[in-house]
């Protein structure tokens, strides 16, 4: 019987610097899952369609299940176990999720939530279309995804607000922006 040679694997994940020994084909979301003991990263298709595995590699969405863990050497992932505060306060986009009912079985949703984050950093007040394209590569088949849209635009409201803007002003510009794409 012929073993495998296996690699140290050096990285961050959730700001705490971790080392697993792997063997080179091992993805990231196994060595994520079954190495680290971080469940919350799921595996539904296991070719990268699904999303449910999408983790955050130094701020950017990427599909854990596609990725072998060598090659996330040095680099830092965010899971969604690594969105809340140190305190366990929910992140902004978590707590938007829990009050619009943006989840159902919750399967999908950790790859939601990193998407999600990722995509308020870049886009903090992005129109239904933007939400729409932005969450493109997530399947959820429970939802039917109004809640989940919802939940995305609550999560920039919840995040303007913690930076001191009022929810009337955001609702405003949200109003504004979509007669604007009407009218297009």
């Amino acid at each position: 019987m012929v073993m495998e040679e296996t690699y140290d694997v050096e990285l961050t994940v959730n700001g705490v610097h971790r080392t697993a020994r792997a063997p080179a084909r091992r993805l990231l979301s196994d060595l994520l899952r079954h190495d680290l003991g971080l469940t919350g990263t799921h595996v539904g298709c296991e070719h990268g369609v699904c999303g449910c595995c999408t983790v955050l590699l130094d701020g950017e969405p990427v599909r854990s299940c596609l990725m072998f863990a060598v090659t996330a050497a040095g680099h830092e992932i965010t899971t969604v176990e690594g969105l809340a505060a140190p305190d366990g306060t929910p992140s902004p986009v978590q707590r938007a999720f829990q009050e619009c009912h943006g989840l159902q079985c919750g399967y999908c949703t950790p790859g939601f939530l990193c998407t999600v984050t990722a995509l308020l950093r870049d886009n903090p007040r992005p129109t239904d279309d933007e939400v729409v394209e932005g969450i493109s590569g997530n399947l959820c088949r429970c939802t039917g995804y109004q809640n989940i849209v919802r939940s995305v635009h609550r999560a920039a409201e919840l995040q303007a607000e913690a930076q001191g803007e009022t929810r009337g002003e955001l609702r405003a510009e949200r109003r504004a922006g979509l007669r604007a794409g009407e009218a297009g």
